[in-house]
């Protein structure tokens, strides 16, 4: 019998027992659904040790290298530390230490950090205001760089939280940081592999981290970053994407226009139809996806149907709040 820790609770766990029927016979409140594990839905993490192989099948490589793994498939094989996916987040307070334009609507915020932040260039956290207000940004930057972290926020129309990071926030003031989150990121296996980066507007932001992370890790394979919107102006860090493009052969870069004036040098039309069209066969590629909720969803399928492999299809599903 071994003994499972959540928070301040301790629960035992028979022999013939998962995790899962551990947790469910003490009315732990778990997600869970098929309990084969097929959907997933019971997915925790075991934050300070090696889970069993067995309970990791089926999950992605980056979910692995956290500790993820599936409550249904788990007999524990000592003591575990289980964090449940809604336990309350721990915050980080953060200073500002830049604060400026990248485009007409797009802001660069830097957050710097007094102790170690530890992430992978690509994953998310929520930004939390003083009054409790909390949203979700991508990560821009690598932990190779510097103790801080750099987002891209882009204004919405009558978004409480972006027009107060544009509007009020000032260098030299404190914020909230979570604990990084999501399973989009660079890992330094299969260094020949074919990747394809594809974002929309400050979709830009993860994948940049994951394309500075795959350069500096001396990735071998080629690197495609395809950058859309329908605007020029609403496209940035084209300079300095064209230049790494020069730096390293294995790497190339298509900033993409959907609207009517295209400049030379642009793809025309929506990213993820120039993408696809350039690259028709992606068997034994990886893929990461952010931007628009259906250009990720369709690219999902797409880049399958022409080879990629699921386990292969990275994307972190949160949506920028209307408000």
């Amino acid at each position: 019998m071994y003994k499972l820790t959540i928070e301040e609770n301790t629960y035992s766990c028979q022999p013939d027992e998962t995790v899962l029927d551990a947790l469910l016979r003490e009315n732990v409140n778990i997600s869970y659904a098929c309990k084969k594990g097929t959907c997933h839905s019971c997915m925790v993490r075991s934050p300070d040790i090696l889970p069993p192989q067995a309970a990791q099948a089926g999950l992605k490589n980056t979910l692995k290298k956290h500790n993820h793994f599936l409550a249904c498939l788990c007999h524990p094989e000592q003591d575990m530390v289980i964090k449940l996916p809604d336990q309350s987040e721990f915050y980080t307070q953060g200073t500002v230490v830049a604060n400026e334009m990248l485009n007409r609507n797009t802001l660069l915020l830097i957050i710097a950090f007094k102790d170690a932040f530890e992430f992978n260039a690509g994953q998310f956290v929520n930004l939390q205001r003083p009054d409790g207000l909390t949203r979700s940004y991508s990560i821009a930057n690598t932990p190779q760089e510097s103790n801080t972290l750099e987002f891209h926020i882009r204004r919405l129309a009558n978004g409480r939280f972006s027009e107060w990071l544009h509007d009020e926030l000032k260098v030299g003031d404190t914020v909230a940081v979570s604990e990084p989150r999501g399973h989009c990121f660079y890992l330094p296996e299969r260094s020949d592999q074919g990747i394809l980066l594809v974002g929309t507007g400050t979709g830009l932001a993860p994948l940049a981290g994951i394309l500075t992370d795959a350069l500096a890790h001396g990735h071998s394979g080629p690197i495609y970053l395809f950058h859309g919107s329908r605007e020029v102006e609403d496209l940035y860090r084209i300079d300095e994407m064209r230049q790494l493009s020069r730096q390293h052969e294995n790497f190339h870069y298509v900033p993409c226009v959907s609207g009517h004036h295209v400049p030379e040098g642009f793809g025309h039309g929506r990213v993820n139809e120039v993408a696809l069209s350039s690259l028709t066969d992606l068997k034994g590629w990886r893929v990461f996806l952010c931007g628009h909720p259906e250009m990720v969803n369709q690219m999902k399928k797409m880049t399958f149907l022409k080879g990629a492999a699921s386990a292969d299809i990275y994307a972190d599903a949160f949506l920028a709040s209307p408000s």
